[in-house]
């Protein structure tokens, strides 16, 4: 696993995807910091991630979209499949190398919010890990939802479409949950929704709930991403 996660995260970063995907998220994240700093005030720093959110859910499909199509389409799929590592772990593998740039560009983005603490006399630090972990947790769902889909396609664009019109979904299923209030269905469907639980970080409130249902949301992804792997090795 280690050894497909390098080669990803190299491939990442050595083509224009990687630099571009942390460059366009630093530069936003800089600009809503500086938007905070005109203000005056760190308590809207929470504002920043706010603001960010469906930006980087639609970097998403960007991260996600070369990651098993790509084999395929270069007719390496076959080589990682007899490789002496497990589907588990080439699908693990590439996983954690998409999840890689993410977490690169998102913890960078922290670095103005310490630089504002030093001149703030109170300055909301709950607000500040509670976003930066719930964006993490988010993406890490996210991005297992997209390399799923990169498994279903050889195409890169039909990835990317796919995982951005779930992330689309996703973000507007509180209000087709609300349209649907008082019936089983509009249950479920509030119970399903990402953006109901990443909106308790935002508080600066570290459910444990909400943690166990985005790693459980990346795990069966993950999973049914290997299947489809191994369903191929056989065929």
């Amino acid at each position: 696993m280690i050894a497909i996660f390098k080669r990803e995260l190299r491939a990442y970063f050595a083509s224009p995807i990687g630099y571009v995907v942390v460059a366009v998220l630093l530069v936003l994240y800089g600009f809503f910091y500086y938007e905070v700093m005109l203000i005056s005030s760190s308590a809207y720093i929470g504002e920043v991630f706010n603001s960010m959110f469906m930006i980087s859910m639609m970097v998403m499909p960007i991260i996600t979209m070369r990651s098993m199509s790509d084999d395929r389409k270069n007719k390496t799929d076959q080589a990682l499949l007899t490789a002496p590592v497990s589907v588990t772990g080439i699908v693990l593998g590439k996983f954690f190398a998409a999840f890689g740039v993410y977490f690169i560009a998102v913890t960078l983005s922290l670095l103005p919010a310490f630089t504002i603490s030093m001149f703030a006399s109170q300055f909301p630090w709950g607000i500040l890990f509670g976003n930066y972990v719930g964006t993490l947790l988010y993406g890490a769902a996210m991005i297992s939802i997209g390399v799923f889909i990169s498994s279903l396609t050889v195409s890169q664009v039909i990835a990317a479409i796919g995982t951005f019109a779930i992330a689309i979904l996703l973000m507007f299923l509180d209000g087709i949950a609300s349209a649907m209030s008082g019936n089983i269905l509009g249950t479920v469907i509030t119970w399903l929704s990402f953006t109901s639980r990443y909106n308790t970080f935002t508080q600066g409130v570290f459910g444990v709930s909400s943690v166990v249902y985005f790693v459980s949301v990346a795990a069966v992804f993950i999973f049914l991403t290997a299947r489809k792997v191994e369903s191929r090795r056989w065929n």
